[in-house]
């Protein structure tokens, strides 16, 4: 890289980082979307990870030009398999051809720990998508297992909240009965081959259904009295870690008390339509660095107080292409000119270098705007969901009219 550049660069960097991080935290994990038209280079979102101390990325497909740019950073991946691979996938020459082609082809370089088959699947209510999961996952674990990387890179899918039929309390957490069978054999390739269990969850959405019943405090890590579980006397002082000790117990109910639960999708928009409550700059401002404070004191949930949180905030980007309504393009932690859309209060290390200038100066760094080479469709914006998420809400609202009179 040129000098000029390179400075530019350091000055940005060394900028968000006196902006935008002014406690220091340790481990973030981050999905990186890409359905925009006016993104930076990957090679220019390299930096800007580590800026806000991001050590796991989560990709919704397997860009080779992303993988290459983060090769020798030692940043963790996630690469996704959208759901229009799954049928392909049920073809186990053609999973090892994908596996080979966007795995194993950029490792060891690029840190690749897991690749996560669909997006959703189960709450789409499409038969043809839930058939085909978890052959293809078998056939990508298959795939790995035949490359000797089986050890090195797990598979899974991810999940909407919405495959909750009970989340309150949080020791009652239950799977809808409709899924129990799809979930079982899920679950017992899970525990086989030592794969975490991904779980989107959005409180953003319980409070954006019923603004009037929901305590926002609660939905955004604020101080509130909370809610203690009637069963076991645990106290719960944010809708999250109760979201998550709900599906630790709907996990446990199926005889699944150990399996790991990642958290791949929490966020809050910065902005939205007049219809959107909540969507604003305040709101994302206090969720997600609410969030990452809690997630850098390296503690659990009430139940399971020991077990690191393993989250993945949405999103690094506002993605100005995606469908839907204004809040689909405002999830970001960054505009696409890698400013920073508000400031979290919090802090990381330097990561820039002695090499670089600390004027504090944001300069006027050239970004050629990035298209990625494919795009998921299996990557849907998070509104198209709107009756999944609204059969979420109604599962949440028996404890959300409980909180209510509580705080």
């Amino acid at each position: 890289m040129e000098f000029p550049r390179f400075f530019c660069y350091a000055s940005i960097i060394l900028s968000i980082s006196a902006y935008l991080f002014p406690i220091m935290v340790n481990s973030i994990g981050i999905n990186y979307g890409q359905i925009a038209d006016n993104l930076p280079s990957p090679e220019d979102v390299v930096p800007l990870v580590k800026s806000i101390g991001a050590t796991k990325v989560k990709l919704y497909d397997a860009d080779p030009r992303v993988l290459s740019a983060f090769a020798n950073t030692g940043v963790e991946f996630i690469v996704g398999l959208g759901n229009e691979y799954l049928d392909k996938m049920r073809d186990p020459t053609k999973a090892q051809a994908w596996v080979k082609q966007n795995v194993q082809a950029h490792l060891p370089a690029t840190k690749i720990t897991c690749i996560f088959v669909g997006n959703e699947i189960l709450t789409f209510n499409d038969n043809s998508l839930s058939d085909n999961l978890l052959p293809a996952m078998q056939n990508v674990h298959t795939a790995l297992v035949n490359l000797e990387l089986d050890k090195q890179v797990t598979v899974t899918t991810a999940h909407s909240l919405a495959i909750l039929q009970t989340s309150y309390p949080p020791s009652a957490g239950a799977f809808r009965e409709d899924l129990i069978d799809f979930l079982s054999e899920t679950l017992s390739f899970h525990q086989k081959t030592g794969s975490p269990f991904l779980i989107n969850a959005y409180p953003y959405f319980a409070y954006k259904g019923n603004p009037k019943q929901v305590p926002l405090d609660f939905v955004l890590f604020q101080p509130n009295q909370g809610l203690i579980d009637p069963a076991t006397n645990l106290h719960y002082d944010n809708m999250l870690y109760s979201q998550i000790d709900a599906v630790y117990s709907a996990l446990a109910s199926l005889g699944y008390k150990k399996l790991p639960v990642h958290i791949s999708e929490t966020g809050w928009p910065s902005k939205g339509d007049e219809d959107e409550a909540g969507a604003t700059l305040d709101n994302a401002k206090k969720y997600n660095g609410n969030l990452i404070k809690l997630m850098s004191k390296k503690t659990g949930t009430p139940m399971r107080p020991n077990f690191d949180l393993n989250i993945y905030v949405f999103a690094l980007f506002n993605e100005n292409m995606k469908p839907g309504p204004t809040s689909e393009r405002n999830y970001g932690l960054f505009k696409p000119d890698r400013t920073p859309a508000y400031p979290l209060g919090i802090s990381i290390n330097n990561v820039v270098g002695s090499n670089t200038t600390a004027d504090g100066s944001i300069g006027n760094a050239v970004t050629t705007p990035y298209s990625p080479t494919s795009s998921s469709t299996g990557y849907l914006s998070i509104s198209s969901a709107t009756e999944r998420y609204q059969f979420a809400g109604h599962v949440l609202l028996a404890s959300l009219l409980l909180i209510k009179t509580l705080i």
